[in-house]
């Protein structure tokens, strides 16, 4: 999971932590009904880490032997100063790589500069390519713009592009093909992900809509050949080879295929709660670290190592049941 001889981010099933996924904030422009209730209240200004202490925090565990960040929301380029931020992050010495997660909206003003910053690969957002349901699923997203976004991230020459896709039963898991398609003409990848029950939802029964990465898969091979693939991007997405391209196609399981025993990351909240699993609710404030030792860096640091030994051993996710976590994924961080 990482080249560091000397690991200081193990946890206690001996699992060492290389990456970190920070949310620079919990609004976003579109209310995508996975994602979303129907009505949000969102953090005030003062209750959300300013930019100069998310770049302190993300400093700590670059100099803890993280080496990959991925900067996510809500929709984090709706964050005023999010591309200094990323700038900034960018120039971190011992830092591989800087990725962000964007539904697409903002890239297509945003591309040229946020690769200027350092950032070397772009997820984004892509549930359909029907306009009408995409506005259905994203209740207020309008399909070209994300598109335009896209074309714009191509042309700025990002190492990799990815396409991330939350597919539905009778929503929209009769695209998978065509998304796959789209990915292959723009010589991009695509990840498939089983939705995941965080925070109460009012749109939909998340277990009748459940579709698992076996259907997907399965509806994928009438088309195409999936050749396995050994690439890993740090995150927890199989990969396989689409023949005859240079796309990949990802599924990200966490009900059909379990990745927890090679979990390798953590989170930090727009609120400044590092979460030690996407499934529970094991975490630490560092906002309340940051802001009563506000010039030492060591008491950071070692509230961040301490938080290791809280990391549980999986997550528990019952679609049949009412969410034990009842943070949105917007409030998450991806």
């Amino acid at each position: 999971m990482t080249t560091n001889p000397n690991p200081i981010l193990v946890d206690r099933f001996g699992r060492i932590v290389n990456y970190v996924r920070v949310s620079i904030t919990d609004r976003c422009d579109f209310r995508c009904l996975y994602c979303m209730g129907e009505e949000m209240t969102f953090l005030p200004r003062a209750q959300i880490l300013s930019l100069e202490e998310i770049e302190t925090v993300c400093r700590a565990f670059v100099e803890l032997g993280v080496n990959k960040i991925r900067i996510t929301g809500g929709e984090p380029l709706v964050r005023k100063g999010a591309v200094d931020l990323l700038g900034k992050l960018g120039r971190l010495p011992d830092l591989r790589e800087l990725a962000l997660s964007t539904n697409g909206s903002q890239l297509a003003t945003t591309a040229q500069a946020l690769k200027g910053c350092g950032v070397k690969r772009i997820n984004i957002s892509l549930d359909t390519l029907d306009q009408g349901l995409f506005r259905h699923m994203t209740r207020v997203g309008d399909l070209n713009v994300v598109l335009r976004g896209i074309d714009a991230a191509l042309e700025a020459g990002f190492q990799r592009i990815k396409l991330n896709a939350v597919i539905l039963k009778n929503r929209n898991h009769h695209e998978v093909a065509n998304l796959v398609a789209f990915a292959v003409a723009k010589n991009i990848d695509i990840s498939f992900i089983e939705e995941m029950p965080l925070g109460l939802v009012n749109s939909h029964n998340r277990a009748e809509e459940y579709y698992s990465s076996d259907q997907i898969r399965a509806d994928l091979q009438q088309r195409y050949t999936l050749l396995p693939s050994a690439d890993n991007t740090g995150g927890p997405s199989r990969y396989f080879h689409i023949a005859g391209s240079d796309s990949k196609v990802g599924f990200i399981s966490p009900h059909s295929h379990n990745f927890c025993a090679s979990c390798n990351r953590v989170r930090l909240t727009a609120e400044g709660r590092l979460l030690l699993c996407l499934g529970n609710q094991h975490s630490v404030d560092l906002k309340q670290v940051l802001r009563s030792n506000p010039a030492d860096l060591g008491k950071l640091k070692s509230a961040i190592v301490g938080a290791m030994q809280i990391k549980p051993e999986k997550h528990e996710f019952a679609l049949a049941e009412k969410p034990v976590i009842f943070r949105h994924m917007s409030a998450t961080g991806g």
